[in-house]
């Protein structure tokens, strides 16, 4: 890779959220200049080896994605390409079964990156976010800024509003208040958007430039809609699961739903021994949230729909299942007109083809 001088070389980590901010940044950052931007879910080790061989002197600015599933890793990313400017999306509990359970140890592997990028540089963290506290930031001598949307972080979201076909929010710019879209559904999002908003804006970037960089090209099977017939809706979440990646896509189906609301939820694995606990608290959020019918799918998931049960859930409006054919054949006996079905799993548990089978039959 060519190393020049003043080249913003920006990566992004997080247990949730890298692929979508990493979007949004890149497209805000191609308003401007020639920008290389990583593959969606390119984000391993030998991924930005790879990365390192395309960079070239005609990229002015460069966004990558570094994933983690070991301790090491990051640190390795950064010895390959060291960024700096950095941005830590959150730490949450994907891949915790790979670290004694233990958020301390996840925040401690993404500490890697803080350590491993320019120790002057810019460092861009999540106020709202509570296991951030735990990432070894005291040494560092770059600037730290912040997002958030309930905290009162330097680069603040207010007025978050669902539309039609995506959020409205609002927030301070250079002093005046600007107004902002994001095509994509959740708040989640709006997180992922002040990342690249904040990275943006640091760099000299103008809000009209932010402003049309967020109508982005959203990452394939994050919270894609699909509008099918008999006004049926059906979200496809089918690329990665975790608990608080579930929670999210919980939240934008009881927000859209307009009539009956179902979550079709798939196992998520790496969780080790927080399985249970987990899975516990994604079957009270389904209640929590007013879903209408709760349909689980795969190993020891029936503890979610036994979870909402004990929290006061209609036992006839829980189902579990085990064998794919039979999900299908339930939800074909049961969906009506007007319903919006969310279907959330990770990619190993396949649940996309609930969504293929859903867009065939419901076409």
């Amino acid at each position: 890779m060519t190393k020049r001088k003043n080249v913003p070389i920006i990566a992004i980590t997080g247990s949730a959220g890298k692929t979508t901010t990493k979007a949004f940044l890149a497209s805000i950052l191609a308003k401007k200049w020639n920008t290389f931007e990583s593959r969606d879910y390119w984000n391993t080790t030998e991924h930005t080896k790879t990365h390192a061989a395309e960079i070239n002197k005609t990229h002015e600015a460069v966004v990558l994605e570094y994933g983690m599933a070991s301790p090491g890793t990051i640190t390795e990313h950064c010895r390959i390409i060291k960024p700096n400017i950095s941005i830590v999306t959150n730490v949450g509990l994907a891949h915790v079964g790979y670290f004694d359970s233990d958020i301390k140890k996840i925040a401690k592997a993404k500490s890697e990156l803080i350590h491993g990028m320019d120790q002057k540089g810019i460092l861009i963290l999540n106020k709202d976010d509570l296991n951030s506290k735990y990432l070894e930031t005291q040494k560092f001598k770059g600037k730290i800024m912040t997002i958030g949307i309930k905290s009162d972080a330097n680069y603040k979201a207010y007025d978050v509003k669902y539309t039609d076909n995506g959020m409205n929010f609002k927030m301070k710019l250079q002093g005046i208040e600007v107004k902002l879209f994001i095509p994509t559904f959740g708040e989640h999002h709006v997180y992922n958007a002040l990342n690249a908003i904040a990275v943006a804006d640091y760099l000299g970037l103008t809000p009209m430039e932010i402003k049309e960089g967020l109508i982005f090209r959203k990452p394939p099977r994050r919270l894609t809609i699909y509008r099918q017939q008999n006004n049926i809706v059906i979200i496809d979440d089918t690329v990665h699961s975790h608990p608080e990646g579930v929670k999210a896509a919980i939240d934008v189906l009881s927000n859209i739903g307009k009539h009956r609301k179902i979550a079709v939820l798939g196992e998520i694995r790496a969780l080790g021994n927080l399985r249970e606990t987990e899975y516990r608290k994604i079957g009270e959020h389904v209640y929590e949230k007013g879903i209408d019918i709760l349909i689980t799918y795969g190993d020891k998931t029936d503890v979610m729909g036994n979870q909402a049960k004990t929290k006061g859930f209609p036992p006839n409006k829980v189902h579990h299942f085990d064998d794919r054919d039979q999900l299908h054949a339930f939800l074909n006996e049961i969906i009506q007109k007007n319903d919006t079905i969310l279907v959330k799993g990770a990619s190993r548990a396949n649940m996309y083809e609930t969504v293929r089978y859903l867009k065939k039959k419901f076409k």
